[in-house]
This record gives structure tokens, C-alpha cells and sequence, in this order.
């Protein structure tokens, strides 16, 4: 006699086999994915040297080496500790960065060849920056197995993230006409750059404890339900803190980010027209306040409205600046297929060719098409984010991926939005591609939590759609029934 539902135990069997060869299959597309990314990086490299110099980089095995290292280490750790993750999180975040290591080595050359621009090479300590940025990545894996962890300490996250955001107006040094870096000793730093994560965090946290109050209540006027007067103090924080931000560090980007951030967080926890209203309005109100009167956000609203007054007798008596009108003949030179790859004059636009105008270098060198491929690469990075979002099945990390791929689009926004002129200069990094450190750090750290969503979204399916696919009885537990055979 044998027992009957032996085929669905086997089939039981067969269901907990499905995830593993799933598990499998995911790390293997990365792995190829890394193999490629590889491939590209480093043959871009050794293309900037052979087209600027003639000759194959003196460093190409060195860095060869490092690049493959960046793919395998991060590679293995996934592949140990979250395993069920998403597997174009870590290509996509590698290509964009040894994409920007290659802009920079090119930018470099120039530079080097120009001492009279007095700009530092910054392909070697971006490199290095690279590799903490991977290493921060990997130790977030490895101490954060679960993603709710973080929601036990939102208001703890969320004072640190106002006195990280302060801290530049008090203790920052004046750059490029913006008060967003802190000065440790030869090291500068942005903490509007993991700002941004944490509030992110924070909004998570709040929004999935008071969504109902927010999005139950209130008075209907127009065909809206507007928020009540009690209920806007939130928003109404929000928009001091970031006008205070903008006042007294004179940093638009951050503000924008921030602001739009909180706004969007909230819209997809109540699904209020009304919150982005009021948002919307707040927003232009308090810009229209502060670029009238702040003198530094004022000048880059001039020189956005007429880019090349700065070429004229009477702009630069006024000191309008000539970045955003460099950039735009920049893309335009470029054309669809772009100059080519070291045959462009990126350093036309001095100290910003390396920091968020690097985009103006792939318009100018790689044409519409690299410009395409870049924002396509940062799309792809926030809908897999998104679609995190949408398999994790507490709402804490449903919000908490959503607005992390909001940040990550925001800031591709203000930054490429600027240098295209569609809306005023930022002075905010393009996420992995520009120099700077502490961007590429935080932007390495809002991976790792985007892969540990994703991991854990999956090993909470896994159990469900296991018992899913067996019988009744067998789905409640039920004792297997002997077979009249």
C-alpha cells in the first residue's frame, strides 16, 4: 500500500525545487550581465587612450583588474546573502559607474594637457571611492538581512538626517557659490547626498503608520478632498525646511529633491490629488520667493532664462555665468552620433566638465544616442525598483523602494534637466557618473537597500506560492489519505 497524494508530495517536492532553479537562473543572467559590463567598461577605456593618445592607458590591466573585481565581489555577496534578488541591480549600477570612470579618464587627459584650466586629474580617487562605495554596498547586505529593521528607527533616522541637512549652513565650506559640503580636513562632504536616503526612510516609516488619517479625511471643495489644516502640518514643515535649505546653503537641488520626494511619498500612500496641489503650490511660491530674493539662486534663474547673455559685453559685465550656454553648443555639436569618444572640447566648460555638466561631455562625444542609453540605464534602475515596490508585501517596504527610486529620478531630473536648460542649474552630481564621493557612496548604499527589498519581496512570495500550488487538504496540513490500492 502506498500513500495516496505520493504524486503531491513529489509535486510539493518539485514546487520547492522551482524557486532554487529561479534563484539560480537569476544569478546566472547576472553574472553574464557582469561579464558584458565588464567587456564595455574596459574596452572604453582602452579606446580613450588609443583615441587621445595613441597608444593603449599604461594603467588598462590595473584597472582591468579593478573593474573585475568590482563585478565578481559584489557578485558573491549577492549570490550569498541575497540571493532572490533582482538580477540587473548590480549591471546597471556597475555599468553607469565604469561609465563614469571612463569620462573621467578622458576628462583627465585634457586636463592634464591644459594646466592653465588648474584642475586636478580625478579618474584615480574616484576609482577609490568606487571601491568603498562597492565595499559599503556589500557590508549593508551583509549586517541588513530585512528591510523592516529600519522602520523601527525612523524618527531616530529621521534627527539625524535634519542635523546632516543643517550641518553645511553652519560648518560648510562656500564652493561654486553653494554652502553643501563639510570640510574634514582634506576631505570635503555632502550630507545632502545620504540626506536623501534617510528621509526617504523616515517618509516609509510615517507614511505607513498615519496613510489612513491622511488620506480619510478632510473637506471636498472643487471635485477635491483637501487635506484638513491639521493634518498639512507635514507638508508644511517640509516646505520650511527645504526654503531654509535653499536661504541659507543656497543649494537648489537638494531642496528640489527633498521637497519633491515627500510630496511624491505621500501622493502614492493616499492617492490625494490634493496633496500634490498643495505641494505644487507650495513649490512655486516658495521658488518664486527665494530666487527673487536669494542673490546666488537669483543669478542662475538670469542666466536659465537667457543662457547666452554670458557671451555678450553686457553679461559678462554682470557676471552672468557661460556654463549652461557651453552646454547647450556642447549638445548641440554632438549631434545624434556624437563627435566621438575623446574628440570633443568638454573642458570648454572648466571645473563643471567633471561634475554634474559630465552629461554635456556624452552629449557632445557619444550624440543623442549616449544620452538616450545613460537616461534609459537610470530608468531601467528605478523601474526595477518599482516593480520591488510592487512585489514587496508590507507597506513599509513598498513605499520605502518607491521613494528611493524617486530620489534616484529626482536627482537624474535636476541634474539633467539643468544642463539642457530645461530648468535652472542645480550644482547636484549625476548619480555614479560625476566625481565625488560621498555621491557615489550614498548612491551604492540606495542599491544594497533597493537589492535587500527586492530579496526579501521574493523569499515572502516563495512560501505562499508553494502552498498555493498544492491540494487542499495538503495546503491546510492535512494527513495524506491511504490509497484503496
Amino acid at each position: 500500500m502506498r500513500v495516496a497524494g505520493g504524486v503531491a508530495l513529489a509535486g510539493l517536492g518539485e514546487e520547492h525545487a522551482r524557486p532554487w532553479t529561479a534563484v539560480r537562473d537569476r544569478r546566472r543572467t547576472e553574472a553574464w550581465l557582469l561579464v558584458l559590463v565588464v567587456l564595455i567598461v574596459v574596452g572604453g577605456y582602452a579606446y580613450v587612450g588609443l583615441s587621445m593618445e595613441g597608444r593603449l592607458p599604461a594603467g588598462l590591466a590595473g584597472f582591468a583588474v579593478s573593474v573585475f573585481l568590482l563585478a565578481l565581489v559584489p557578485h558573491l555577496a549577492v549570490r550569498r546573502w541575497a540571493a532572490r534578488a533582482d538580477p540587473l541591480f548590480l549591471p546597471v549600477a556597475l555599468l553607469l559607474t565604469g561609465m563614469g570612470l571612463v569620462l573621467l579618464r578622458r576628462l583627465d587627459i585634457t586636463y592634464t594637457a591644459r594646466p592653465d584650466l588648474k584642475i586636478a586629474p580625478a579618474g584615480g580617487g574616484q576609482l577609490v571611492w568606487t571601491v568603498i562605495a562597492v565595499a559599503v554596498c556589500i557590508g549593508v547586505l551583509l549586517v541588513l538581512r530585512e528591510h523592516r529593521w529600519l522602520q523601527r528607527y525612523i524618527y531616530v533616522t529621521m534627527a539625524g538626517a535634519l542635523m546632516l541637512l543643517m550641518a553645511p549652513a553652519f560648518f560648510g565650506a562656500d564652493q561654486f557659490g553653494a554652502k553643501r559640503w563639510i570640510m574634514l580636513g582634506p576631505l570635503s562632504v555632502q550630507p545632502g547626498e545620504f540626506v536623501k536616503i534617510m528621509i526617504a526612510v523616515f517618509f516609509a516609516g510615517y507614511l505607513t503608520v498615519s496613510r489612513d488619517a491622511l488620506a480619510l479625511t478632510g473637506r471636498r471643495l472643487l471635485g477635491m478632498r483637501l487635506p484638513p489644516g491639521r493634518r498639512l502640518g507635514p507638508i508644511a514643515t517640509i516646505w520650511v525646511l527645504s526654503l531654509l535649505v535653499l536661504i541659507f546653503e543656497r543649494d537648489l537641488g537638494t531642496s528640489l529633491i527633498f521637497f519633491g520626494l515627500f510630496v511624491i511619498m505621500l501622493y502614492l500612500a493616499t492617492e490625494r490629488v490634493s496633496w500634490v496641489v498643495c505641494g505644487l503650490l507650495l513649490a512655486v511660491v516658495g521658488a518664486g520667493v527665494v530666487g527673487s530674493l536669494e542673490p546666488h539662486v537669483h543669478g542662475r534663474v538670469v542666466a536659465w532664462l537667457n543662457p547666452m547673455a554670458a557671451f555678450s559685453p553686457a553679461g559678462k559685465a554682470a557676471g552672468i555665468s557661460e556654463q549652461l550656454g557651453q552646454a547647450l553648443f556642447s549638445f548641440g555639436s554632438g549631434g545624434i552620433t556624437g563627435t566621438g569618444l575623446g574628440q570633443g572640447h568638454p573642458e570648454l566648460i572648466k571645473f563643471a566638465g567633471n561634475s554634474d555638466f559630465i552629461l554635456t561631455t556624452v552629449g557632445e562625444e557619444l550624440g543623442l544616442a549616449g544620452v538616450m542609453a545613460v537616461l534609459i540605464l537610470y530608468s531601467l534602475l528605478a523601474q526595477r525598483g518599482l516593480s520591488a515596490a510592487l512585489l514587496a508585501p508590507d507597506p513599509f517596504g513598498k513605499l520605502l523602494a518607491v521613494g528611493l527610486s524617486s530620489a534616484l529620478l529626482l536627482q537624474v531630473f535636476v541634474v539633467t534637466g539643468g544642463v539642457m536648460g530645461l530648468i535652472p542649474l542645480t550644482g547636484k552630481a549625476m548619480p555614479f557618473l560625476a566625481k565625488g564621493g560621498s555621491s557615489m557612496v550614498a548612491n551604492w548604499l540606495l542599491v544594497a537597500l533597493l537589492i535587500r527589498i527586492s530579496d526579501s519581496a521574493q523569499r515572502r512570495r516563495e512560501p505562499a506560492a508553494a502552498t498555493a500550488s498544492l491540494p487542499p487538504r495538503q495546503a491546510h496540513g492535512a494527513r495524506p489519505v491511504p490509497d484503496a490500492r
